[in-house]
């Protein structure tokens, strides 16, 4: 077997690769009725209502909790409200709802957009602090407050219960936005979305009169708030409430032993890594590559499918990073695992001229989580500007949208390394829960991309805004600019938002962003909207509208 050489450096892995909205939804407890609440705003120095921190303009701290992960996103709030109780939530709620003043939530702080951190943000809820993790027997499901980080996630659900979600990548992704828009990650094909094991959800919501109530949403037929359970499987964050936990439990889950409510995951895995050097790869290297991808995935996305065990995603960079590399897992416990990672790369390396460097490496499954999660400093380097945009793919993408790609990736007008387009899988089990079943929609597409363009110094801002723009719009030039419904492309991922897609400059297609990000849901997310956000008071550039 071909070792792999030095140029591939371990950092950089997955640069974006499922960087989730971090920020939008999250939240708060039952109140009582009647209760009145004090204004808890502040402007001035460190206040407190209680166990409760208020940070200001004053205060040296305010600085880093007004700024996004991404530090294009800056707000100037009247205060930040650093929460450790659900019960803190609540009465920030109805103060800002009573004062007509936008409050937005951060989570993990990801959110590809300015939904949080915007200029016309009032108030901000910080979650970071609210992020416990244990079993409720009341509802016998695993609670997830909604500040935990998914590496809290992974840590607590594996080494405490030996199960697992399937959650994304990033470690620092904050749970309360990654589940609201259909979380995705590495074991998407053997075990679905994260929301595909979602039992409930508590939301902080705010009624037609100010009033401010909590609720607990279930998936059970029954239940007379399922529609609001609905809105955050893949409705995404900001738009309803702030959610205060999520509740865990699968749907062919029995009994009440929290190791059996959700899937185990691998006990190990085969890692397995594809490097080619982008000096030595033609046109038609490049096009025969994703055809490879792309095939593959088309081929094998039904859910009884024997390859559901592994998942692979292909990270291009710009020419001038020097790498094109593959990364894939295969569940080794899986029958004939090492034969379906053997085929796989067998199938993707087809035809491609250009040498490869190849590497499998066994591993227990947590280190590979770790590994992944926490090494990429392109997911996780809070002094990196970026951005994103996305597609699905229910096809293979045409000869000429591939040159178009190669021509963008190969520029010499411009010299970052950090940009590159992510080719991940789907499929599998997510094509085995029917379309309506959750607010996410795209269950039919084969794979996903990511545009995901990051430099350091806002001077860089246009250049590199422009190149994301460039490139996306020439891919789709044929569609009005982006990847519309039909039966070659499949809309837009709302965790990978873009407001590019509200713009008809940018979108000049008769498909709508609503369409594009939430196809046939978007009617009934409206009517839940209406329901429990009637004054519209949870919204941001892309929140689902209120029906007219």
């Amino acid at each position: 077997m071909a070792q792999q050489n030095n140029g591939l450096g371990r950092r950089r892995f997955l640069a974006g690769a499922a960087a989730g909205v971090g920020g939008a939804a999250l939240a708060g407890p039952l109140l009582p009725k009647g209760l009145a609440y004090a204004d808890v705003s502040s402007t001035g120095s460190s206040a407190t209502n209680g166990q409760l921190a208020v940070i200001g303009p004053n205060d040296q701290q305010y600085t880093d909790l007004v700024m996004a992960l991404n530090p294009r996103w800056v707000a100037s709030p009247e205060c930040v409200y650093v929460v450790d109780d659900t019960s803190e939530i609540a009465p920030i709620v109805a103060s800002a709802a009573a004062a007509g003043k936008k409050l937005t939530v951060r989570g993990g702080g990801h959110c590809f957009e300015d939904f949080v951190y915007s200029t016309d943000t009032n108030r901000i809820i910080d979650l970071t602090n609210m992020n416990r993790i244990y079993y409720d027997p009341k509802v016998n499901a695993i609670a997830v407050e909604s500040g935990a980080i998914l590496l809290d996630l992974y840590k607590k659900l594996y080494e405490t219960w030996g199960v697992m979600a399937p959650a994304g990548v990033c470690y620092s992704v904050g749970v309360g936005g990654h589940v609201a828009g259909g979380g995705w990650g590495w074991l998407v094909r053997r075990n679905g979305l994260i929301v595909d094991h979602l039992y409930g959800v508590e939301v902080v919501t705010v009624d037609a009169t100010g009033k401010v109530n909590t609720i607990i949403a279930t998936r059970d037929a029954t239940d007379p708030n399922r529609d609001l359970w609905w809105a955050h499987t893949g409705g995404g964050g900001g738009n309803f409430g702030v959610v205060t936990r999520y509740l865990f439990r699968s749907p062919t889950a029995t009994g009440t032993d929290p190791r059996g409510l959700l899937p185990k995951p691998p006990a190990s895995v085969i890692f397995g890594l594809l490097v080619w050097d982008w000096s030595q790869v033609t046109l038609n290297d490049f096009t025969r590559l994703i055809q490879n991808y792309a095939s593959w995935h088309v081929a094998h996305k039904s859910p009884t499918d024997p390859t559901r065990f592994i998942t692979g995603l292909i990270q291009a960079f710009h020419k001038s990073n020097g790498q094109i590399a593959l990364l894939s897992e295969v569940d080794a416990t899986a029958p004939n695992a090492q034969q379906i990672l053997s085929n796989f790369f067998a199938y993707i390396k087809a035809g491609v001229v250009a040498p490869v460097v190849e590497q499998q490496i066994p591993m227990p499954w947590f280190q590979f989580v770790k590994y992944t999660g926490t090494t990429n400093k392109l997911l996780n380097d809070p002094t990196l500007r970026a951005d994103y945009k996305s597609a699905y793919w229910k096809a293979v993408p045409s000869t000429t949208q591939l040159a178009t790609l190669f021509k963008h990736l190969t520029r010499a007008d411009i010299n970052n390394p950090n940009i590159n387009l992510n080719f991940s899988p789907y499929g599998g089990a997510t094509n085995a829960v029917p379309q309506a079943a959750t607010a996410i929609q795209h269950r039919d597409a084969a794979f996903k991309m990511l545009w995901s363009v990051q430099w350091n110094s806002p001077a860089d801002d246009a250049v590199n805004i422009a190149w994301a723009r460039d490139s996306y719009a020439e891919t789709f030039q044929d569609t009005g600019g982006v990847p519309v419904l039909n039966t070659v492309t499949d809309g837009c991922y709302i965790n990978y938002v873009d407001s590019d897609m509200a713009d008809p400059h940018f979108n000049r297609s008769t498909t709508g962003w609503q369409q594009l990000y939430y196809k046939d849901a978007y009617p009934r997310l409206q009517k839940v909207k209406k329901a429990y956000d009637p004054t519209n008071f949870f919204r941001h550039k892309l929140s689902v509208e209120l029906p007219s």
